[in-house]
């Protein structure tokens, strides 16, 4: 190490600088197609060879670049996107910094082409890994840009070593194209890997065709889960799709967030999308969605990490509780019936969600031709037949049949128990309801019905349990939080850091239902917990409630481990296998389904109801073959 301090080549600046911008040609890709995207470009084409290691070309119908602005675009911190500190202060464009270029050509061969001229007169820059002075000669070149870059990492083998394989090398560019493709809908998109088409997106501007690329790039099954969502409120637009929690994944595959069409990762959207899906989710699954949140750009600094993948909110919070709550409310009014899909992904059972403010099926956060069941009406767990009779009661489109009839005690549970009014609609399959009417039990464990598409079967336990469960929520949320003093008060040693974060936020315990004192300038005394919790390991959980208000400011942990009793109890409350159900009680269970909202999962995640459409088991039988 010199200890003379000097200044660097403008050569090794670059390609310190590359090291920053360029790590593999996914990263390449990325910067050229950010840079023809905020050239107003409507189509890209991206050609390949041997993973983009030999050679990567980008062409779009863009502006073009001038021709006296051509050698400058190859220039360090060369840019036509800012000017001065306050267009950096609402970056309204998806590159800016003016590096990607310069970065590339340092560790790589570049030519970069480009024409203004409607008439395919355009002009030619080279650059070979070296700082050069740039000739310019003519080329012919309709109206956009191309970028040809060959060879990369021909001249820093250090780093062309750290690339992998091929296949893998063209995996990741794959899915950076796919990852922007998802974020602009009216630009057509074509890939190409040694010569072959590997991907071609049509422009799309309705939501048709929205959705016909997001089945393209993350599959139809993903497409025939996904819930629509377009809420807008204190200025943020929250919109895109959302998996049904019965869709979930084993790792984080299937997750895209957009900020103002920015693709990016951040902890306080993985926060609040984490807290939406807390109570639906298997244990270890991911949620899978495609979701753009809009805001005032001067609302969210993206020059927070060199590859702009980080943002930063001004109102972080603001921002979280908006996702969080729009989020935990499309999943909890995704009631069954609340959307039928054709074999084609397309949405036939509830109206296309097009009003600001509407969720498919929800808008004013009430369910669609629902009513909210009135809290006095709820049942409390309890007598499995009180309440059974209770969901019956409260459906009023079939007051009158079975659905709402009286228990009959029957054990068999004989079609004979169906009135005939229900028995005719249940033969002719017209007018029933999301679930259908019941038929069946089987082995204890499974309900059998039939709705106008097929066969319903549902797990009772696993239904029965989640109704309960949303019913003591609500229960304790309307009695209020029980406090109980402790006989001997507990003592916790804490930081001085931990024991000022209290003092600071002491009300946010009190609303939990914990008395907190503190005793010393390193010592805090638990004087009252809440009922519920007399049993729970106090002081381990104020000492991770202290450490969340520090780290993020809020803490949901005492909600969540009230959540977890109130489930453990109502999982033991709740129907067990091979209890014999009569069929107005198996009628009345689904009827409650229906109106229980993530009735589709239990408190553990797992789903509670499916589907066996009536064309599927005309195919194993081969009927009309």
């Amino acid at each position: 190490m010199h200890d003379r301090i000097q200044q660097l080549s403008p050569r090794l600046a670059n390609q310190i600088a590359a090291g920053e911008v360029v790590e593999r040609p996914a990263s390449v890709i990325k910067e050229l197609l950010e840079n023809s995207l905020d050239a107003g470009a409507t189509r890209l084409d991206v050609d390949m060879e041997k993973g983009g290691i030999k050679r990567m070309k980008v062409r779009d119908n863009g502006k073009g670049i001038e021709r006296d602005d051509l050698a400058l675009a190859l220039a360090r911190h060369a840019t036509s996107k800012i000017h001065d500190l306050e267009d950096l202060d609402a970056v309204a464009t998806l590159g800016f910094r003016g590096e990607a270029l310069a970065s590339i050509s340092s560790v790589a061969r570049l030519t970069l082409t480009s024409s203004r001229d409607e008439c395919g007169k355009g002009w030619q820059v080279s650059a070979e890994g070296r700082e050069m002075h740039a000739q310019l000669t003519p080329a012919a070149h309709p109206r956009g840009t191309t970028v040809d870059v060959r060879d990369l990492f021909f001249n820093t083998p250090a780093r062309r070593k750290f690339l992998r394989t091929e296949k893998t090398e063209f995996n990741r560019v794959d899915e950076t194209v796919k990852r922007l493709a998802l974020s602009r809908f009216d630009v057509s998109i074509s890939l190409r890997h040694n010569g072959k088409g590997v991907l071609s997106l049509r422009a799309g501007s309705n939501r048709v065709e929205m959705e016909r690329r997001v089945a393209q790039i993350c599959g139809p099954a993903f497409m025939q889960k996904a819930l629509h969502i377009e809420v807008e409120r204190s200025g943020l637009r929250l919109w895109g799709w959302v998996a049904e929690p019965a869709f979930s994944r084993s790792q984080s595959d299937l997750q895209f967030f957009y900020v103002n069409g920015r693709a990016i990762r951040d902890k306080v959207v993985s926060h609040a999308v984490r807290r939406a899906f807390a109570d639906v989710l298997h244990h270890g699954r991911h949620p899978a969605f495609v979701l753009y949140l809009e805001l005032d750009p001067a609302s969210v600094d993206v020059n927070v990490h060199p590859t702009k993948h980080e943002v930063r909110f001004r109102d972080s919070r603001l921002v979280h509780d908006f996702l969080f709550g729009s989020l935990h409310r499309a999943l909890a009014d995704a009631r069954p019936g609340q959307r039928e899909k054709t074999a084609e992904g397309a949405e036939t059972g509830v109206a296309e969600a097009a009003d600001t403010g509407r969720v498919t099926g929800v808008q004013g956060g009430e369910f669609a031709g629902q009513q909210k069941m009135p809290l006095s009406n709820r049942p409390s767990p309890g007598n499995l037949q009180q309440q059974m009779h209770v969901y019956g009661t409260l459906h009023q489109p079939y007051r009158g049949h079975a659905a709402v009839a009286e228990p009959s005690g029957d054990p068999a549970g004989s079609a004979a128990a169906v009135p005939q009014p229900m028995g005719a609609k249940m033969a002719s399959g017209e007018g029933a309801p999301p679930l259908g009417f019941a038929i069946a039990q089987l082995h204890g464990i499974y309900v059998l019905a039939q709705n106008d598409h097929g066969l319903i079967v549902v797990d009772m336990h696993a239904a029965h349990e989640r109704i309960v469960y949303e019913q003591m929520k609500v229960a304790y949320a309307a009695g209020g939080i029980q406090a109980q003093p402790l006989l001997v008060p507990v003592s916790l040693a804490v930081s001085q850091r931990e024991a000022d974060c209290f003092e600071g936020r002491s009300g946010v315990f009190t609303s939990l239902g914990f008395v907190l004192q503190r005793a010393g300038p390193e010592t805090l005394l638990v004087r009252q917990v809440p009922t519920m919790l007399h049993s729970a390991e106090v002081e381990q959980l104020v000492r991770d409630v202290l450490s969340d208000l520090i780290g993020q400011g809020d803490s949901d942990r005492i909600g969540e481990r009230i959540n977890q009793i109130l489930g453990t109890m109502a999982c033991h409350g709740s129907v067990r296998a091979n209890r014999r159900l009569a069929v107005p009680e198996m009628n009345a269970l689904l009827r409650g389904m229906e109106r229980t909202e993530r009735s589709g999962q239990c408190n553990h995640g797992r789903p509670t109801w499916t589907q066996v459409k009536l064309a599927d088991m005309d195919k194993w039988f081969m009927r009309g073959q």
